[in-house]
């Protein structure tokens, strides 16, 4: 008879969950006991990176994928980055050990009291199972809530002396046999019914969110696009936590700003405004202003029931955004009537400024981006500078913290390099932003994982400062960075790294990073102050 330990693995291979990141205490050791050779354990030495690099691996993946961390601490360490996991739709398992049942109740050293709290509400489903012998089938119901739309994390609490026990084999058996159909195709006479709208708008407009990537939508809203001759906004960057359309196709026109006020003056003149694969919409800051445009109307298409329940104003359809599209793409004529979309034209030349602006490094960057590259983002200064001059236009090529929070971009993109070894992993990071996961650097050395890390040093927080002048806060402390040398601290961890000054030191050091492939490398750019847009 297997043990609950062997018949958790067993169900972890039927599930193709065999690589695990973690951080391992005390409390996890009799899981991680005589590892299986055909498993993989991703180790990070902070908690936040290890479910950073999981939520990379689990998007670049589309598959349900294990976190092992360590009881109340281990938790705790995590929570904002399981968050960060909500928010980006990422499907994660995560477990943590526990004390010893007989010494739960009297709390001994390392109880995780009230287990299944610490994690909510950041979790769709958290569970301690009230007896050894159903873990396994704790952990399947987990897998389920976590793949399910919308997926997201999901989290079971374990004793660590449940590992030992007999597993209950019917209820294993039973367990490993279910497979669950998420994918819900929206009513067929409210997509007949959308296309119709469509058809009888005069200047309808597309906002393309992160779900079109992450659903398998990318082809489908760029036939959607081409056939009714709609111009294509981005969902606000806020809440992009990928890509929804080419950012090079001619429809796409740009991405939308993330105020209330700026969005409805942004699609003045559209009478219709189709959200597919987003929020309606992600704001911030509080900029006031009407929620549309006068003689707007919006429907939001979505596979998440609290997305289309909180959305302040328009109609919303809920069901899998893929099917969507391809059921719109179908029932919808070619749209010859309208006018076709004015291409946007290329970002300026910047000017040579010493040291560089954002928007100089940018250009560089584009100069040497591979065409398969994947971008994994966290730059609040130079984000839009990013987008606008790269154009990123291949599905699964972007990546970013859908939550607000710091610390997904240095460990995800570790992560994503992981999932998928075949294609260049550029990490750019403000270096306040990469210290909230440095220690990924010592996991990107350990696994050879190839990311190369551009940093661009301004020696502040430059976003805070920004936002310090909207809403009119004069000194404020904590906005300078003075003599924070993330080379030298990626020298630490055994990552080759260099210091650049100018856009041709800078095109040279990235050429050579991006071809490397025995390991990370790390790019340091100085860069000026300033919000960067082009």
């Amino acid at each position: 008879m297997p043990t609950v330990r062997e018949a958790t693995f067993e169900l972890f291979r039927a599930h193709g969950m065999t690589t695990t990141f973690g951080n391992p205490g005390s409390t996890e050791l009799p899981m991680l006991a005589d590892f299986p050779e055909d498993f993989r354990y991703v180790l990070g030495l902070q908690e936040a990176v290890v479910v950073g690099m999981a939520d990379g691996y689990a998007q670049a993946t589309g598959r349900p994928t294990h976190v092992n961390l360590h009881t109340a601490p281990g938790v705790g360490n995590a929570v904002g980055a399981i968050l960060t996991a909500q928010a980006n739709k990422a499907p994660l398992v995560i477990t943590a050990g526990q004390q010893v049942r007989p010494q739960i109740e009297i709390e001994a050293l390392l109880t995780n009291r009230d287990a299944t709290v610490a994690p909510q509400p950041y979790v769709k489903w958290s569970h301690e199972p009230p007896r050894a012998q159903d873990v396994p089938g704790a952990i399947a119901r987990a897998i389920h809530h976590a793949s399910l739309p919308p997926r997201g994390p999901a989290f079971v609490s374990i004793p660590m002396d449940d590992w030992a026990t007999d597993a209950d084999v019917d209820r294993l058996t039973q367990a490993r046999r279910r497979v669950i159909n998420g994918r819900a195709a929206p009513d067929p006479a409210v997509l007949a019914q959308l296309a119709e709208t469509l058809r009888a708008a005069r200047n309808p407009v597309l906002v393309a969110g992160p779900e079109i990537d992450a659903s398998g939508g990318w082809e489908a809203a760029v036939a959607l696009a081409e056939k009714q001759r709609l111009p294509v906004w981005a969902a606000p960057a806020t809440g992009g936590s990928r890509l929804g359309f080419p950012e090079g196709h001619p429809s796409f026109v740009g991405i939308l700003p993330p105020a209330i006020g700026a969005i409805a003056e942004t699609l003045k003149g559209h009478d219709l405004v189709l959200v597919v694969g987003s929020s309606v919409f992600p704001y911030y800051p509080y900029l006031p202003g009407p929620l549309l445009p006068d003689g707007a109307s919006l429907v939001a298409i979505t596979s998440d029931p609290a997305e289309a329940a909180r959305a302040p104003m328009g109609d919303s359809i809920v069901g899998d955004v893929a099917l969507a599209l391809q059921g719109l793409v179908e029932l919808v004529d070619h749209a010859d009537g309208r006018p076709v979309v004015e291409a946007r034209p290329p970002a300026p030349e910047p000017q040579p400024t010493n040291p560089m602006s954002g928007s100089e490094a940018m250009a560089g960057l584009a100069e040497v981006w591979p065409d398969d590259g994947v971008a994994v983002v966290e730059t609040p200064s130079s984000t839009l500078a990013l987008r606008n001059r790269l154009r990123l236009s291949k599905p699964g090529s972007y990546y970013f913290s859908g939550s607000g929070g710091l610390g997904f971009g240095i460990s995800g993109a570790v992560g994503v390099q992981i999932a998928q070894p075949q294609r260049p992993v550029v990490c750019v990071v403000g270096e306040g932003s990469a210290q909230y996961g440095i220690t990924a650097l010592w996991s990107a050395v350990a696994y050879q994982a190839p990311v190369t890390f551009l940093v661009l040093r301004n020696d502040e927080y430059m976003i805070l400062k920004w936002f310090a002048a909207l809403e009119q806060v004069s000194g404020a402390p904590g906005l300078e960075l003075p003599a924070l040398d993330t080379a030298a601290v990626a020298r630490g961890y055994g990552v080759p790294a260099r210091d650049v000054s100018s856009r041709e030191e800078l095109t040279h050091a990235l050429r050579e990073a991006i071809a490397a492939d025995d390991g990370p490398r790390v790019v340091q750019a100085r860069v000026a102050s300033g919000m960067w847009m082009e």
